[in-house]
């Protein structure tokens, strides 16, 4: 069992202000994984009052900005060194299978890290863009101030350090608010950033709950709110940045729609959906959930997803053949099931799957992949972010149809188009008002920009783009 017994505050392990404790148990046996403190709102007086320091006084933002990515590049070294141990942490605590912890950790964090400090490395801080006569003017970019990062539970490392790094790198201060699921890695992540250097007050990391989260975004001492999580709590933060007008990002939730057109390979298709659809147990922002199937191969796709979905392994995450694994609460589970059930009562066909527990996994907090045929676009479970593994597939007349099929949603955060013609598949994908698509399930390099459109959030992450989201700009004319 993992114990804490400090919160990491403004780079310095300190005693929390409560005796209050968070117990993390695991999703797949209800087995303690570990405890850690419950942060208060006065450590996050505490936080705040160490990172407004440190911003308005201390080196971190007048540093080079070679000085300030040779402190990032040290932590990404020392944060890839552990990557097996984070992987198998993650997994324990929030029941992601082993096999997407462990690409997330060895490949896709340091990946997203990497191109943040090429962006960082390309960037001018400061440039004559122009002149008035013989008056240049000069653009400045400048660190926004003490970032206030809220992040949820399904891939916390990757949700933290795609704030972290280009907050860091840009010259801000941050305060990561973790959520209580996963306590116990934000933590092990506060390890690595007070070994890799950074000076004192630069970062702190506080698991806790939803006041908490609300005391930290609405703090007079915060200047930016970073948050990833449900549209729902989107909309409250939003509503919060506009009254107090703070610079705010949100990366929200999603229902995303991919089409698979009349000559695609079903083949690959379908194993490429059972990634972009399932992967991280479907409990996925931009997990595409909604398949879009053309009426001459209609059944012909509902019976290769069936056959796919059958054929996934769920049980124990940390057993590497795992493809599901559990919810990562009783409450999610529930969520889940209450959806499927829905499904039925709606009038969609229920092709594989339902609301009962998998055999033998009564212990957990486990449900069945489920897949629905017969769905039209007006039924609840083809509007609603269900977040677990539950697919849906709604028939299409031609791609014009595709299209307005996948546009009719309140979200835009991701999609796919799936045919043998690459230039075909672009020119669909052009007309999806969505923020992260990809033809034939291709990877995407995260010099990217990801974010959604419409309730899927405001502004994007990666890359030069993610960076300047950590930014002021500034002219002087001289």
């Amino acid at each position: 069992m993992i114990t804490y017994d400090r919160l990491y505050v403004g780079g310095r392990w300190v005693a929390p202000a409560t005796g209050d404790v968070l117990e993390v148990r695991s999703p797949h046996d209800r087995s303690l994984v570990g405890t850690a403190p419950h942060a208060a709102p006065a450590d996050v007086d505490d936080a705040v009052a160490a990172a407004r320091r440190a911003f308005d006084e201390g080196p971190w933002p007048r540093m080079s900005p070679q000085e300030r990515r040779a402190v990032v590049e040290r932590f990404s070294e020392l944060h890839t060194a552990r990557a097996e141990e984070f992987a198998a942490l993650v997994t324990a605590e929030n029941g992601t299978p082993l096999w997407f912890t462990r690409w997330t950790h060895q490949s896709g964090v340091p990946e997203q890290t990497d191109a943040y400090l090429r962006a960082a490395a390309a960037l001018e801080w400061e440039e004559q863009v122009g002149s008035v006569g013989e008056v240049p003017t000069l653009l400045r970019r400048e660190p926004v101030g003490v970032v206030a990062a809220v992040i949820p539970w399904n891939a916390p490392h990757q949700s933290a350090l795609v704030k972290l790094v280009p907050a860091l790198l840009a010259g801000c201060t941050v305060i990561l608010k973790a959520s209580p699921e996963t306590a116990l890695d934000a933590l092990a992540l506060a390890e690595v950033f007070d070994e890799a250097g950074l000076p004192e007050g630069v970062v702190s990391i506080l698991p806790a709950g939803r006041e908490t989260s609300e005391y930290l975004v609405t703090h007079p001492g915060v200047d930016k709110i970073a948050f990833t999580g449900s549209t729902a709590a989107g909309r409250r933060i939003a509503a919060i940045a506009g009254e107090q007008l703070k610079r705010v990002s949100l990366e929200l939730g999603g229902k995303s729609a991919s089409i698979i057109l009349e000559d695609a390979d079903l083949t690959a298709t379908v194993e490429g959906l059972k990634h972009l659809s399932l992967g991280n147990n479907a409990e996925s922002c931009v997990a595409h959930t909604r398949i879009l199937a053309p009426r001459s191969r209609y059944e012909e796709v509902v019976g290769a997803l069936k056959t796919m979905m059958e054929g996934l392994r769920v049980g124990d995450p940390a057993d590497p053949r795992t493809f599901i694994g559990p919810m990562v609460r009783a409450d999610q589970q529930q969520r889940v099931r209450s959806y499927i059930e829905l499904g039925v009562a709606e009038g969609a066909r229920l092709v594989t799957g339902g609301p009962e527990t998998p055999e033998g996994l009564a212990g957990g907090h486990y449900v069945r992949p489920t897949l629905f045929a017969d769905v039209d676009g007006g039924m609840r479970i083809a509007r609603e972010e269900i977040f677990g593994p539950v697919l849906v597939v709604i028939p299409f007349d031609d791609e014009d149809d595709a299209v307005r099929i996948a546009n009719d949603s309140e979200y835009g955060l991701g999609g796919g188009v799936w045919t043998a013609d690459r230039d075909r598949g672009i020119q669909v994908a052009r007309g999806i008002r969505a923020g992260w698509l990809s033809v034939n399930g291709a990877p995407a390099a995260f010099d990217g920009a990801f974010g959604g459109y419409k309730s899927s959030g405001i502004g994007r992450e990666f890359g030069a783009t993610g960076l300047a989201q950590y930014i002021e700009y500034k002219t002087i004319a001289a």
